[in-house]
């Protein structure tokens, strides 16, 4: 099979997916992100721009991405920019690069800081509209939402769903925008089965 890269979302842990890749018996690269959550800074880190470098740095062949929330954002433009080496993507309540606030979404900032506040003020900057491009993504796409999630409604994935054109959703109820940590072996299954399908 092939690597996969698993990224956090703003938490910026690299231990945020290792459960799920554990329940699936699935090993790979595991990133963190410099500056966010309770991570280290790094001078060359100065925003998402620079966390998608760092991440490209790690396809050297053909991947694999599964990725939550900002995470998403950074699988999204990888795919787009490097087409040919993004082989699936598992995308977990993200905003995938559509604009989460006109779908319903609450503004996630102030409770970010008040839980981070040591994070790089970056992380709360505006986020392009990747609407017109996402189109163009190939890769046969997993997206992965909770029915309870204020930050990222169903709406989001419902938006992602039409935009992509090999996607699939699959709706956890009641689960919020924590599911990978809620529902670690419902998550893990569909991962995996994502992941190792002919």
């Amino acid at each position: 099979m092939l690597k996969t890269l698993f990224l956090p979302g703003a938490s910026g842990s690299a231990s945020f997916w290792k459960p799920v890749a554990t329940a699936a018996g699935l090993d790979g690269i595991f990133l963190a992100w410099p500056g966010l959550g309770v991570e280290a800074p790094r001078q060359d880190i100065r925003g998402v721009d620079d966390l998608i470098a760092l991440t490209a740095r790690e396809i050297t062949e053909p991947v694999n991405i599964v990725a939550q929330s900002m995470g998403g954002l950074i699988a999204i433009q990888l795919a787009l920019s490097m087409p040919g080496m993004v082989k699936r993507l598992v995308l977990a309540v993200t905003s995938g690069g559509v604009p989460v606030a006109d779908l319903g979404g609450s503004d996630w900032r102030s409770d970010y800081f008040a839980a981070f506040p040591q994070a790089a003020e970056w992380i709360a900057d505006p986020v392009s509209d990747l609407s017109d491009q996402i189109p163009a993504i190939e890769a046969p796409t997993l997206l992965l939402w909770g029915d309870a999630d204020p930050i990222s409604p169903v709406a989001v994935g419902e938006r992602l769903s039409a935009l992509l054109p090999n996607a699939s959703l699959h709706v956890f109820s009641g689960a919020d925008h924590d599911l990978v940590q809620t529902h670690t072996i419902a998550v893990a299954a569909e991962v995996k089965r994502h992941l190792t399908a002919d």
